[in-house]
């Protein structure tokens, strides 16, 4: 039975009401404890335009979207319907809907970049879905808010099916009396066609990952090695056997030590949490551990010396490299961008060259964040050192200065590192009492 306007005003004003259902009692109770009025209260919009845009760019649902879409075509298909999908925290992340049904919709904020958490929107369809870990329907008047009683909300969660953690929740929203019986099946069948393309999609990219590096680095190193995924299972080995089927634990980027005392290296390969497995053995244990030595002062084509081979960088590869090791704690897709082609630039042309780059990198380029591994020579990080070393001899400091760094790059973080080293040198030069050498740098 449909809870009654009056009886939700009386009990949200203190009052009884017999017909409210124990989960909704709950839910309101929740909303109480945030502070949240019932009335003339929206919930915050809190991203917009590119923020918004990144975050559904990045979002792992963004490729499952369309599906989504497309398999509940029929139960939007009517005017005043809505189809939203949410990020884990309750961003409306993807609204679907005929134009004047959005418009309606936007005047309560059930738009894209709004927060619909519980905490944000008291109970609603996404808020309540995640605050009980369940589908969920809410009715008309057992919204919390007074905004969103002529809205019915059906709405279920979605979780990766290899981790299972929580991804979005997806929600059907209609006109009060237009209120769909069939809602929660249907939304629960695109749920699970949505987690079954999920799992495709990560099967195809263990697949890539297993052809593309444990091959290699076994003829590289000559030693066993395997792919492994977030959970501890193992994807691929190399050679067959040589591993149980599942590690002990989820696997952690550095050193471990295996129940038979087998001491491997784990690096990350993918954000989405693959990693490589190498058995430390002697000649392996050499290379792997090998520091990696970067040239970019003075040269348009940078070169990175790894495991005895020498690589000319492409021009963007060098900006890249250079920015990576600039900040030895990490960094974003989103912030490699910015520090690479500014803020128009897009976080998956990145993510494509670092993907062109890891043939060369192998394990060492460790991604979420991104950012190299083990140790590593770079020249322009010597000079760094060198110029913060005060009583430097001037002719040490330009033994190490053999020109601008990736001289003709216009990226802003190369721009910066190339100015700063430039005029550090410069004013230790300047201070020097070799009066020729001053002379020649304040021409």
């Amino acid at each position: 039975m449909a809870l009654r306007p009056k009886a939700r005003d009386r009990a949200l004003s203190g009052g009884s009401a017999a017909d409210i259902r124990d989960p909704i009692r709950a839910s309101w109770s929740r909303a109480r404890r945030h502070g949240l009025p019932p009335d003339a209260y929206l919930p915050p919009v809190t991203l917009y335009d590119d923020e918004l845009a990144r975050q559904r760019e990045e979002h792992p649902l963004s490729r499952i979207w369309p599906l989504l879409r497309r398999s509940l075509a029929g139960l939007t298909a009517d005017p005043g319907r809505l189809l939203f999908l949410s990020d884990a925290r309750g961003h409306l992340l993807w609204v679907q809907g005929d134009t004047a049904t959005l418009r309606s919709a936007e005047r309560v904020h059930l738009l894209p970049g709004a927060l619909w958490s519980e905490d944000a929107a008291g109970t609603s369809g996404v808020g309540t879905t995640l605050a009980t870990g369940r589908p969920f329907q809410v009715f008309g008047a057992e919204h919390f808010l007074s905004a969103a009683t002529a809205y019915t909300c059906t709405a279920t969660p979605i979780h990766d099916p290899a981790s299972g953690e929580l991804l979005g929740i997806l929600d059907f929203t209609c006109p009060e009396r237009h209120w769909q019986p069939l809602a929660i099946p249907l939304l629960d069948t695109a749920r699970r066609l949505a987690q079954s393309e999920l799992e495709t999609i990560r099967l195809r990219a263990e697949a890539r990952v297993s052809t593309r590096y444990t091959e290699r680095i076994a003829r590289r190193l000559g030693t066993r090695s395997a792919i492994v995924d977030a959970r501890g299972r193992i994807v691929r080995s190399d050679p067959p056997g040589w591993l149980p089927h599942h590690l002990p634990g989820p696997p952690t980027e550095g050193r471990l030590l295996l129940p038979d005392g087998q001491p491997v290296l784990v690096e990350r390969l993918a954000a989405g949490g693959l990693f490589l497995l190498i058995a430390e053995d002697s000649a392996a244990g050499a290379l792997t551990t090998a520091p990696l030595r970067f040239r970019a002062l003075g040269l348009r084509r940078a070169r990175l010396e790894i495991a005895g081979t020498t690589h000319e960088l492409t021009p963007r590869h060098a900006e890249i490299v250079t920015t990576l090791l600039s900040e030895p704690g990490g960094m974003t897709a989103r912030a490699i961008t910015e520090a690479v082609h500014g803020p128009a630039g897009r976080p998956a042309t990145i993510r494509a060259e670092l993907a062109r780059l890891r043939p060369i990198l192998g394990h060492r380029l460790a991604s979420d964040p991104y950012r190299l591994t083990g140790d590593v020579e770079a020249d322009f990080l010597d000079l760094d050192r060198a110029l913060s070393i005060p009583g430097t001899p001037i002719d040490t400091l330009l033994d190490h200065y053999r020109g601008p760094l990736l001289p003709g790059s216009t990226a802003p973080r190369i721009l910066a590192l190339r100015n700063t080293l430039h005029e550090r040198l410069r004013h230790r030069v300047l201070a020097t009492a070799d009066y020729d050498t001053a002379l020649r740098w304040s021409m």
